[in-house]
């Protein structure tokens, strides 16, 4: 009788086990037993190329301050000619 009872057991189990796995809960845990998704590889070129753009603003950011404190330096200096001393004639000999 065990056997039978066995055989039996299966046999019901077949179909509660296919729909289990063609549930959402079936197909949440497949996804978990998958691991986690790998990064497209389009994905991680975008992420590269925006590294390379933020490194170039970076660049340009500091050459527009350099440029920025230069022109402060110019400004300066035409705007205050009379505080430079004045140099005499030059002598006629």
């Amino acid at each position: 009788m065990s056997i039978i009872a066995l055989i039996l057991l299966v046999a019901l189990l077949i179909p509660i086990l296919g729909i289990v796995v063609d549930s959402p809960i079936g197909r949440a845990l497949a996804r978990r037993l998958e691991g986690p998704p790998a990064t497209p590889p389009a994905l991680s070129d975008l992420g590269k190329k925006v590294e390379l753009l933020e490194a170039e603003v970076d660049d340009l950011m500091r050459s527009v301050q350099a440029l920025q404190d230069e022109t402060a330096f110019l400004q300066r200096l035409l705007e205050a000619p009379s505080q430079r001393p004045n140099l005499p004639p030059p002598q006629s000999s």
